[in-house]
């Protein structure tokens, strides 16, 4: 089960995500209040291993912005979170996580017109795209056909029974490891044993 713990500001946090077992930490670069530059999502990367990516978070950039993330962050991945289509995907200069906010059937079958490394799956937003901290109906995910990473308003709590009744590719979070906006340590350890079913 692969997990990313996203809208990460800070090297401890990072250092938290990477030890606790973390396969891919997020920076968003998006409007948030999670929002960094490039060069200190560059500084607090610096000491993540390989093994981990680093993926950049956008909501409609344009290519050049992306191309100057990748360069100046050293990023892994790119996620899209906006209405880009899927030949801007295609111009991507790393593998793309395209996020879709999930409300019924049509949603699914918009899905599955993007050829990308992964699909996220997420709540609709509330203020920003994406990060609502919100739960969606799960069986609509049943029998998507793609390599999702599900998202939106899991926690330690309930990433067990998300899991089981979507089989995700992985999971993805980000408030449901924080106590008043800041993320919580143990609430990063906790998720990601939960999630990688090792407690």
């Amino acid at each position: 089960m692969l997990v990313k713990i996203c809208g990460l500001m800070n090297q401890e946090d990072v250092a938290a995500a990477v030890e606790s077992g973390a396969d891919y930490i997020g920076f968003v670069f998006a409007d948030s209040r999670r929002q960094i530059t490039y060069s200190h999502a560059a500084e607090i990367g610096a000491l993540v291993p390989h093994s981990v990516k680093k993926v950049g978070v956008f909501v409609n950039p344009s290519a050049e912005e992306v191309m100057k993330a990748v360069a100046a962050a050293n990023l892994d991945m790119i996620q899209l979170h906006g209405d880009e289509s899927p030949e801007f995907c295609r111009l991507m200069p790393k593998p793309v996580i395209k996020a879709f906010s999930i409300s019924d059937q049509s949603d699914i079958e918009r899905m599955n017109q993007f050829d990308v490394a992964h699909i996220l799956a997420d709540a609709p937003g509330a203020d920003y795209r994406g990060g609502s901290g919100h739960t969606f109906d799960w069986s609509i995910l049943k029998d998507s056909g793609q390599k999702v990473l599900l998202a939106g308003g899991l926690t330690a709590e309930n990433v067990r029974r998300a899991i089981t009744e979507t089989s995700p590719l992985g999971v993805d979070v980000s408030s449901g490891v924080e106590i008043a906006g800041k993320k919580d340590h143990e609430k990063i350890t906790a998720f990601i044993k939960q999630a990688k079913g090792s407690c």
